[in-house]
């Protein structure tokens, strides 16, 4: 009874910090999108692709033609051989990212006027698009914080990895992108501070609320915040849910059961249907993704420049919830996706997940994809456009939606594979590692901060 309390505790202080927008501590959130701008004039950087034969301390092994770096750190590019029990597709090959690696992913939480602030910094990703967006407190590979560059160390990691000062809030593995790594994951954690943290320019206390406003504005809030966001304890367990949290589970236990997934490293040399040139490695329809190399300069890293591979996608990608009020209560439709870099062959993903010129499996996926991209007016709930990590791809542009549909569109009986899940439900998984994918927890921190109500029919986000 007492945990249940102090969790009813947390959840009421995220809710209050969600619900407070418009000026925090720190700043008015209108003055973000300047202060970004001034962090990334006072520290130039340039990005600059380059040939493979440019890539220093990287270079491909003559054996397995594997991408790695010289310290056998950091991350290589493999290739990855996956066959699936059934769908479209059934048996793939193609390169991926290995990275054995657990990262940290670490927001500071502080109350100022009885509220949750979160210390956002200010930092500059060599694939994202404008390179400067708002990241956590702490990111950081593992190679990164034990100082494999030889660079700087990584500020305020020891409020993360010796938490004693503080109160752990949150703490949990999740995943990555399971179509491009290779059962890779992060800790993601938030940690409650009471004492006073030196900042510096490039940080700043940010209400919940205000992330959630900054979140409609595109390729601003970066995907590691936003996965940190969604682990956020601030959606209430509905009381009227389709499925009870039970039925829930065992829905979702059997859709991992039922499918066989093998997926097993090979040669990246040995990868069919792809070439390697002197400047990218290609899917030979020109589909899919590309590896391509740059060259980094940046003077505020713990390295002055570095070059490194990065995964560029070809098009833009969609991924959107379908939500409908389901017994009175706001539902989503949720997809047991499977990616053949899935630590546990299923997770939950969002309705829609494609990159649509290249989409051509199922006829429901088929049919959500047609409902979310010719949905328009007020049964556009959310509408942005997000990057994806910008430390292993380059320009990867994600345009998430979130759309209101009816019977018609989307009936309560969900299709096979399909579930029909509570926001709060969907926060509860979350608590729990590889249940949730990258995607669909973006989606989730729209929620979680407040961005959009999905409670209130119709109501414009804000």
């Amino acid at each position: 009874m007492l945990r249940a309390r102090e969790d009813d505790d947390l959840a009421a202080r995220f809710a209050a910090s969600a619900a407070t927008t418009g000026v925090g501590v720190d700043l008015a959130t209108g003055e973000c999108l300047d202060w970004v701008a001034k962090r990334a004039l006072a520290n130039p950087c340039r990005v600059s692709r380059i040939p493979f034969a440019g890539l220093a301390g990287w270079s491909f092994q003559r054996d397995t033609g594997n991408l790695v770096h010289d310290s056998g750190k950091f991350f290589s590019v493999e290739g990855l051989h996956v066959t699936v029990d059934d769908g479209a597709t059934g048996e793939w090959q193609q390169p991926i990212i290995v990275q054995p690696e657990i990262g940290m992913l670490g927001l500071l939480a502080k109350e100022f006027g009885g509220v949750l602030h979160f210390l956002m910094q200010v930092k500059m990703e060599p694939g994202n698009p404008g390179l400067f967006q708002l990241s956590p407190t702490v990111q950081a590979t593992r190679s990164n914080y034990t100082k494999v560059h030889r660079g700087h160390a990584v500020k305020h990691l020891d409020r993360f990895l010796d938490p004693g000062r503080g109160r752990v809030l949150v703490d949990v593995l999740q995943s990555e992108h399971g179509a491009w790594f290779f059962r890779k994951a992060n800790r993601n954690m938030i940690v409650e501070v009471f004492d006073d943290v030196p900042v510096d320019d490039d940080y700043r206390w940010l209400s919940l609320g205000q992330i959630g406003e900054l979140l409609h504005h595109p390729n601003l809030v970066n995907m590691d915040s936003r996965t940190v966001l969604a682990c956020a304890p601030s959606l209430p367990q509905e009381q009227r849910a389709l499925r009870s949290d039970t039925e829930l589970r065992s829905w979702f236990t059997a859709e991992r059961a039922r499918h066989d997934l093998w997926s097993r490293r090979i040669p990246l040399a040995a990868v069919a249907n792809w070439r390697r040139g002197a400047t990218a490695i290609e899917h030979e329809l020109n589909r899919f993704f590309r590896v391509v190399a740059v060259s980094v300069t940046a003077r505020n890293r713990e390295v002055g420049g570095w070059t490194q591979p990065l995964f560029e996608p070809i098009g833009t990608g969609v991924a959107a919830f379908v939500v409908r009020r389901l017994q009175g209560v706001p539902h989503v439709l949720a997809d047991a996706r499977i990616e053949g870099g899935f630590q546990n062959t299923v997770e939950l993903g969002p309705t829609v997940q494609c990159t649509p010129e290249f989409h051509e499996d199922g006829s429901d996926r088929l049919k959500f994809v047609d409902l979310v991209l010719s949905a328009t007016g007020d049964r556009v709930r959310y509408d942005a456009v997000h990057s994806e990590e910008g430390g292993r791809f380059f320009r990867a542009e994600t345009r998430y939606l979130i759309v209101e549909a009816d019977e018609a569109q989307a009936p309560a009986a969900a299709p096979p594979g399909y579930q029909w899940v509570t926001p709060g439900q969907l926060s509860a998984l979350v608590k729990h590692g590889n249940y949730v994918n990258v995607q669909a927890r973006t989606l989730l921190s729209v929620l979680t901060s407040g961005a959009v109500d999905v409670g209130r029919p119709g109501a414009a986000t804000r």
